[in-house]
C-alpha cells in the first residue's frame, strides 16, 4: 500500500502539473506543515549588533541565495523600490570616511573619540549592505509609502533568510544615512535614500535576555470598535 506521505508527493507533482496550480502559479501553496517552522524561524530570530558579528559571513552562493528571497517581496507594481550596496573590505575606509565626516558636519565639537567610534562602526559584520529606497518618480506611481513597505520586506527576507542559513543578522541606522556625503559615496539618485545597514555573519557570542514583544492584542482592533483607553 502506498504510504500517504508518498501519495501526497505524487498529489503535490499532479497538482503542480495542472494548468490551475503550475510552478509560479496565484494558486500555488506552501505545505501546511511548513507553518511551524516558519513561526519557529520568525519568533526565534533576534537583531544582533554588529560588534557580535565576525567571520564568516555569507558565501557568495549563500549571498546570492539571499537576494532572491529579498526579490520574492510583495511588490505593488513590480517597481522594486529598493536595491541594496554591498560594501566590500577595499571600500570599508572610504564608508569610515564618511561615518566620520558626517559626524563632523552635525556635530564641530565631536571629539577624537568620538570620530574614531564613528569611523570603527564600518569595519564591523562580514556582510555589509546598505539598503537604498527608491522614491523618485515611476510608472505605476505607486505611493512612496507602499513602497517602503515593499522595502521593508525585503529587507525582512534578507534577516529571516541569513537566520534559516545559521548567521546572525541586524540592522544599523543612524543620521549619516541621510548626509550628502552618504548620498555621493553611493552614487543615489534622485529620490534615492540610504535608510539603514544590513549586517550579516557568524555570532561570536549570545546576548542575555531576548526582546519583549507585544501581544497581538496590544495592536489589533476591530473597525468601528470603541478605542482602548491606556
Amino acid at each position: 500500500m502506498q504510504s500517504q506521505s508518498a501519495a501526497r508527493a505524487r498529489d503535490t507533482t499532479d497538482d503542480r502539473q495542472s494548468p490551475q496550480r503550475g510552478i509560479g502559479s496565484p494558486f500555488e501553496t506552501a505545505d501546511p506543515d511548513d507553518f511551524g517552522f516558519a513561526r519557529t524561524l520568525i519568533e526565534t530570530r533576534r537583531n544582533v549588533s554588529p560588534k557580535r558579528l565576525v567571520e564568516p559571513g555569507p558565501s557568495p552562493q549563500q549571498f546570492e541565495a539571499l537576494m532572491s528571497l529579498a526579490a520574492a517581496a510583495p511588490d505593488h507594481g513590480l517597481l522594486t523600490p529598493w536595491r541594496f550596496i554591498v560594501v566590500p573590505a577595499s571600500k570599508r575606509s572610504a564608508l569610515a570616511e564618511v561615518f566620520a565626516l558626517a559626524l563632523i558636519d552635525r556635530d564641530p565639537g565631536a571629539t577624537l573619540e568620538q570620530i574614531e567610534s564613528a569611523r570603527e562602526k564600518a569595519y564591523r559584520a562580514p556582510l555589509l549592505i546598505l539598503a537604498v529606497a527608491c522614491l523618485g518618480p515611476r510608472e505605476p506611481d505607486i505611493p512612496r509609502l507602499e513602497r517602503m513597505i515593499s522595502m521593508g520586506a525585503a529587507v525582512q527576507n534578507l534577516l529571516l533568510g541569513a537566520h534559516a542559513m545559521g548567521f546572525g543578522a541586524g540592522l544599523t541606522s543612524g543620521q549619516a544615512m541621510k548626509s550628502r556625503r552618504m548620498h555621493q559615496l553611493c552614487g543615489l539618485g534622485h529620490e534615492e535614500w540610504a535608510v539603514c545597514c544590513v549586517n550579516i555573519g557568524t555570532v561570536s557570542r549570545s546576548k542575555a535576555g531576548a526582546r519583549v514583544r507585544p501581544l497581538p492584542a496590544d495592536f489589533v482592533s476591530e473597525l468601528g470598535a470603541a478605542p482602548v483607553v491606556s
